[in-house]
């Protein structure tokens, strides 16, 4: 594609902004610099526009503009967008961010999302109807991001993956189109949907598919002494093997963050936790985590009947806006004990407090999809680990050097186990090898030629880019 402009006149943008419903923001107005910011503080870019549209009918009017005036295009979801594709220097931000109406339809259990919404959108208007779909375990990840990724969360063993509750997508294309993806319209691009990203165009809202869910679950963590990780891990690993498809779990190594939940003399402790969520009747919850409850001697065991809902949110004051994260991942194999030495060998060695990581139990309903249903790929994998870099932009200077290298350290040290990697858990600086990584060359090479049919420009490059056959 020709090299993209930069430099946009006064009477251009006036034009723009009087056919869009949204604003049209630049730098010096009011609202510019929130508008820029995403989740991740990392991230320091400067559109030269940021167009918040209000609709769909705004998102065609922002893709036509780029495209006539040859700006390069920028995609905001939800916003947290760790790699930071989401904004651009100098090009066009299309910020879908007011975007967020959800539509219940409580008969047929679908809703339909729109493409700014975040996973607290969504669940504040299923649980109105003891309804709910797999979606992020922190309420403030945008739906879109997570969506296209693939979608892992408490409910996927259950009800698979936020991709397998996809009925259907409306997008936007390279050219301007407004077309509906789904099993009968544009199946094509609808299987590409279902992993790809956000190389195919711009989605504006989603079709899910709605299941019975609560309202109350029996969920939450239970806290061991970093000392006791091998041991914890150990007794996981024989614990999950034959976990009902109910059972959602989590294990974080990293710190026990100053909550008023936590007594104060654990705040900022290091320790192991496993974290529980039951998509099924309390009382079955109860049989099923008492072993994990009862297992050594926890430092704090936080599992209770709680709403989905509350359990969805309770770990987002630990991963604020603003913060500085850097991630790495891999999917891994079942935990043997030479794995297991690795997580006690190099999990507890990051130097920030805030610095984690995070290990996610796959299988259940996600294993039994086939593997071609859907772009993406990990269903094979037992378990997925992101090893996130965490501080604060105050901390910068005594932490930025010792905590990417910390992530680095152990990412390397999981080598041989390696089994893939999850394209929503790729950083900015992971490149074209790992992209190809989380797909594997057969899937890789159908979406490079679906890419080629829907966006065979490259138009929507700024993701982690599938580059268009020919």
């Amino acid at each position: 594609m020709p090299e993209p402009q930069t430099e946009i006149d006064e009477e251009t943008v006036q034009g723009f902004s009087a056919e869009l419903r949204g604003e049209v923001l630049r730098q010096g107005d009011a609202g510019y610099d929130e508008a820029r910011t995403i989740w991740n503080g990392m991230i320091d870019k400067r559109p030269a526009l940021i167009a918040q549209c209000a609709g769909a009918a705004d998102v065609i009017t922002a893709v036509n503009f780029a495209r006539e005036n040859n700006h390069e295009i920028a995609v905001r979801g939800g916003g947290h967008n760790v790699a930071g594709t989401a904004v651009c220097d100098d090009g066009i931000v299309i910020d879908l961010s007011a975007m967020r109406a959800v539509w219940v339809d409580p008969r047929a259990r679908t809703a339909r999302v729109q493409g700014g919404a975040l996973w607290s959108d969504v669940d504040h208007e299923t649980r109105a109807h003891g309804l709910a779909t797999t979606g992020g375990i922190v309420s403030h990840t945008g739906v879109a991001g997570l969506t296209l990724g693939g979608g892992i969360g408490w409910l996927m063993r259950k009800h698979g993956l936020t991709v397998d509750n996809l009925l259907s997508a409306d997008m936007v294309t390279a050219d301007g189109e407004f077309v509906r993806a789904s099993d009968d319209e544009h199946s094509d691009l609808f299987w590409a949907l279902r992993g790809g990203g956000g190389n195919f165009g711009i989605v504006t809202s989603f079709e899910f598919a709605l299941h019975p869910v609560g309202p109350t679950v029996l969920a939450g963590p239970v806290f061991w002494p970093a000392d006791d990780t091998a041991n914890a891990l150990r007794f996981y690993r024989d614990f999950v093997r034959d976990a009902p498809d109910e059972l959602g779990t989590v294990v974080k190594f990293g710190t026990i963050p100053p909550l008023p939940v936590a007594p104060e003399e654990l705040h900022w402790r290091p320790a192991v936790a496993i974290n529980a969520c039951y998509a099924g009747p309390v009382e079955e919850g109860e049989s099923v985590l008492r072993p994990l409850r009862e297992h050594g001697t926890p430092l704090l065991d936080l599992v209770s009947p709680e709403p989905y809902v509350a359990h969805q949110s309770g770990t987002d004051s630990t991963v604020l806006h603003g913060w500085h994260y850097y991630w790495k991942s891999t999917d891994l194999p079942e935990l043997s004990d030479d794995l297991i030495d690795v997580f006690v060998n190099h999990a507890f060695s990051a130097e920030s407090p805030r610095s984690y990581s995070v290990l996610f139990h796959l299988g259940g309903a996600v294993s039994r999809v086939d593997n071609d249903a859907t772009a993406y790929t990990g269903r094979n994998a037992p378990h997925n680990i992101n090893i996130n870099g965490v501080w604060r932009p105050d901390e910068t200077e005594e932490f930025a050097d010792s905590e990417t290298a910390w992530v680095r350290r152990f990412l390397d040290a999981l080598e041989p186990y390696r089994e893939g990697v999850y394209v929503n858990f790729l950083d900015a600086d992971d490149g074209t090898q790992r992209v190809r990584e989380a797909y594997g060359e057969h899937t890789y090479r159908r979406l490079a030629e679906i890419k080629a049919e829907y966006d065979p420009d490259n138009v929507f490059h700024l993701n982690q880019n599938i580059e268009p056959t020919g």
